[in-house]
């Protein structure tokens, strides 16, 4: 892993040392793409991050039925060979998201059972 140094705002970094644990993760999400609906899992997942969940929390989150949906019926399409290239992209992102979170679970899993 890296360590990385920015200089940022005093008010930034008010802004930012509540989701400071997290944000690896923010700035992993941040940097998805948002060009399609896959924005707003993105979102959500970035707004629980930043109430500062305990692991317990993290451990049980899932996105919203909506985006478990949406993933579930680009997977049929996918399958099927029926998928656009904007639809594409949307998997490939909801994908991405999909893998950043399993990685965070799995980190979490760990840090938990150390404890």
């Amino acid at each position: 892993m890296v360590d990385v140094t920015v200089q940022v705002s005093d008010d930034l970094a008010k802004r930012i040392q509540p989701i400071g644990d997290w944000l690896p993760t923010v700035l992993e999400l941040s940097l998805v793409g948002f060009r399609t609906p896959a924005t707003e899992t993105a979102s959500d997942i970035i707004e629980f991050l930043a109430t500062d969940p305990s692991l317990e929390e993290v451990l049980d989150y899932y996105v919203s039925e909506e985006a478990q949906a949406r993933l579930q019926r680009l997977l049929a399409l996918n399958q099927a060979g029926m998928l656009g290239p904007a639809e594409q992209l949307e998997l490939d992102e909801l994908e991405r998201i999909e893998h950043i979170m399993i990685m965070l679970k799995a980190k979490t899993a760990d840090c938990s059972a150390q404890t």
